[in-house]
This record gives C-alpha cells, structure tokens and sequence, in this order.
C-alpha cells in the first residue's frame, strides 16, 4: 500500500460511527412515527436517507482498483462533495415533517450525524485536496524539465 492509499483511508472508527447513525436514521424513517402534511414527503425523505447511506458507502470506498493516485484522489473528493450535497437534500426533506410520535427522536439523529459529518469529513477532505495538489505540482515540475 502506498502513501496515497495511506491518505485515503478514512478513521474506520469515525466511519462507524456514521454508519451507525445512519443506520438510526434509516430505521427511524421507516419503521418510526413521521408524518407530513405534504403527500409523498416521508417516502421522498426515505430515499434520501438510503442515498445518504450509499454515498458514505462511497466515501470508506476501497480505491486501489483505481489505477492512477490521482484519479483515486479526486474520486474521494468527490464521494464526499456527493456526502455534503446528499446530506442537504435530506436536511431539506426533513423540513417538510410536521409531526409524528418519533419526529424528535428523528431530528436529533439527524443532527448528531449533521455533526459527525462536520466534523472530520473537512478534515479528509484537505488532506485529500493537499496530496492531489502536491501530485499535481510533481507532475508540471516534470514536465518541465
């Protein structure tokens, strides 16, 4: 394994961590008491949260079938621009509940993992931009010699 793939590692323990969350978003979502005065909102938000959980499959993504570091680089980075945005949309949908016995429950899940994400994903995400810059550089510094 070589450093970039190093780099690429997300925490596995922060990926837990998320990962559970989101497993308590997911199984409030379905399983809990959500309700919206708008038809098809709590459906819609369900699919958000499984898509949420599809683009934190991608950020703890294995890379290393990807052949050039830079092209590893970049996938990451934008597995996690897909993580933010994706997050958004469900934060968005979220807005649209109304009530419902487990819409508190359900909000602090999403907040906690809100924060889980704000926390280190940024972290990750330098570190990331920092070796993609740097394996940039390398390469204009060989290209002009």
């Amino acid at each position: 394994m070589n450093d970039i793939d190093t780099r690429l590692e997300p925490d596995p323990e922060w990926i837990g961590s998320l990962r559970a969350h989101w497993l308590g978003l997911i199984d409030c979502a379905v399983w809990g008491d959500l309700k919206s005065d708008k038809l098809g909102a709590v459906a819609k938000l369900r699919k958000r949260i499984l898509e949420l959980g599809e683009r934190l499959r991608s950020v703890a993504a294995d890379r290393t079938w990807i052949p050039k570091p830079r092209e590893r680089l970049k996938n990451a980075l934008g597995s996690c621009l897909n993580l933010r945005e994706t997050l958004v949309l469900v934060e968005r949908s979220a807005q649209e509940l109304t009530g419902g016995g487990d819409l508190a429950a359900f909000s602090e899940r999403l907040m906690a993992f809100h924060g889980l994400v704000q926390t280190t994903l940024p972290t990750h995400e330098t570190a990331w931009a920092q070796a993609l810059e740097n394996i940039n550089k390398d390469a204009l510094a060989d290209d002009g010699d």
